[in-house]
């Protein structure tokens, strides 16, 4: 075989192998499947995997259904609406959806029905940092919020982070963020690591088929973020958090939770380099 018919190969199998995590995690639904009353997708009345307080999974169920983003259907907000109510939301993500804070995601150009999924996710989970944030928030709040900040237009994050930040973002190494880049697009078939680029687009701007919805209207890859041009340490924490089984809401984060395990720290260093050094937009 040449070179590109067995990296299609390869590719198609760790596709294949992704779904097949999910699906190893995903409880079976045995019942009528209930809709929640802030959430326009449906949950699940089967269990989802739980995490003890470490973050390792326990492989005992968890007394709260999750959040099925498989049958979500494309959200849509009022975005002057968001505006309005963002003055709160600026002091982390910047008045323009891009932060100082390299802790901190950049919001501008984000996926609209992602932004809007992880506030509920935050909603849903009082663990969370941001759920006192987002606690008094109602669905049509979030809504608006996520369609606002997909409205912005993402731009480069600023060169000089807030003084009384501490940690700054690095200037990415030309090495680490070429094995990012490999590990990206082609995988890491020596650790079983599928390559991101599957779901989230050759060009890290999101899943190619993301508002594509089916017959039924669900949009199930609405959902996957685009992650081009995104703060750096805060790539790093998201992906350890997926890898610790820390992140147990939805059916992505079960996907992502079976990619998560795969990597090791010098993994996770080089992906985020490598997607924090591209120029942010589509």
């Amino acid at each position: 075989m040449t070179r590109l018919p067995r990296l299609l190969a390869f590719i198609a199998a760790c596709t294949i192998s992704a779904l097949a995590i999910a699906q190893s995690q995903d409880p079976p639904a045995t019942a009528e499947a209930a809709e929640a009353v802030e959430t326009p997708a449906p949950q699940a009345e089967q269990d989802a995997p739980a995490a003890d307080p470490a973050g390792e999974s326990t492989g005992k169920p968890s007394s709260k259904p999750y959040v099925d983003l498989r049958r979500a259907k494309p959200i849509a907000g009022n975005a002057a609406a968001g505006q309005a109510k963002s003055e709160l939301c600026a002091a982390c993500h910047g008045p323009q959806g891009i932060s100082p804070v390299p802790t901190f995601p950049n919001l501008a150009g984000q996926r609209a029905d992602f932004l809007y999924w992880q506030l509920v996710e935050f909603k849903r989970n009082p663990d969370s940092p941001m759920s006192p944030l987002v606690a008094e928030l109602s669905n049509q709040d979030m809504l608006d919020f996520a369609a606002y900040y997909a409205g912005l237009a993402p731009t480069a994050t600023p060169a000089e982070p807030d003084a009384d930040v501490e940690a700054e973002a690095a200037p990415a190494d030309a090495t680490l963020a070429r094995r990012g880049e490999q590990i990206y697009m082609s995988g890491d078939p020596s650790r079983g690591i599928p390559p991101c680029q599957g779901c989230h687009g050759p060009d890290a701007g999101g899943h190619v088929n993301a508002l594509h919805a089916d017959r039924d209207g669900h949009a199930p890859y609405a959902a996957y973020p685009a992650l081009r041009g995104q703060q750096a340490i805060y790539l790093q924490t998201k992906l350890a958090e997926y890898r610790n089984g820390k992140m147990r809401d939805s059916t992505t984060d079960f996907v992502m939770t079976g990619v998560g395990e795969r990597l090791d720290d010098d993994s996770i260093d080089a992906l985020s380099a490598w997607l924090s050094s591209l120029p942010p937009g589509p």
